[in-house]
């Protein structure tokens, strides 16, 4: 252990703690993000439709890397809306991820058998009841994966971050390298180990979350 110097881990752990606060935010509004526009998507008005599908192509057809820098120095130049790093990251990301989560949620609620409804329809139930407890129940099931690999990508994409001047465990490493380049590959050997270790919890979490929806449902 030698070459893993231990005296590298507490700068590197104080930038997780960014990363992972970072992540666990951006998660919460990329989440509500995706239920809007997912629901958006399949919306009976043309209006609603036509604006998420916007906000859909845009964050998924644009770069996250210019997003962020949008976030935190092109708003402040052009609209006079300044953000602090965090809320930019949190807000370029959410917006980001949200857009590839309305997808999942678009194409879950799609995927229920046709006959669920109709069952629904015939027992007299309104819309919001029977998106409460016929589709969303079922379509939960299967978005979990998918988000399981959303809050992945999201917490990698959060390597990004320290452009915009975040202090997250990259931007520690990077700063450590600096000083010592000598130890530049202990340094980013356990930055992968830390990313490891945080994207295997998150797995842990939807996994535990799968097997909980799926009890009862054959």
């Amino acid at each position: 252990m030698d070459f893993l110097s231990l005296d590298l881990l507490p700068p590197l752990l104080r930038g997780l703690k960014v990363t992972i606060l970072l992540t666990v935010y951006s998660i919460a509004v990329a989440f509500c993000l995706s239920f809007l526009a997912g629901l958006g998507r399949i919306s009976h008005s043309r209006f609603v439709r036509g604006i998420t599908t916007a906000y859909v192509e845009v964050f998924r057809g644009t770069s996250l890397l210019v997003q962020l820098f949008w976030m935190y120095f092109a708003l402040p130049m052009l609209l006079d809306i300044r953000l602090s790093a965090m809320t930019a990251a949190i807000l370029a990301l959410g917006l980001n991820y949200g857009a590839y989560g309305s997808e999942v949620v678009r194409s879950s609620i799609l995927a229920v058998p046709k006959g669920q409804i109709e069952a629904s329809i015939a027992l007299n139930m309104t819309p919001f009841q029977r998106m409460r407890r016929v589709i969303l129940p079922q379509a939960w099931v299967m978005m979990l994966p998918g988000f399981g690999n959303l809050q992945i990508e999201l917490l990698k994409g959060t390597s990004l971050v320290y452009l915009i001047t975040l202090t997250d465990v990259t931007y520690q490493g990077m700063l450590l390298r600096s000083y010592n380049i000598s130890q530049t590959t202990a340094i980013f050997v356990w930055i992968l180990i830390l990313y490891f270790v945080t994207a295997y919890a998150l797995t842990a979490i939807v996994r535990f979350a799968e097997r909980r929806a799926s009890i009862g449902r054959g």
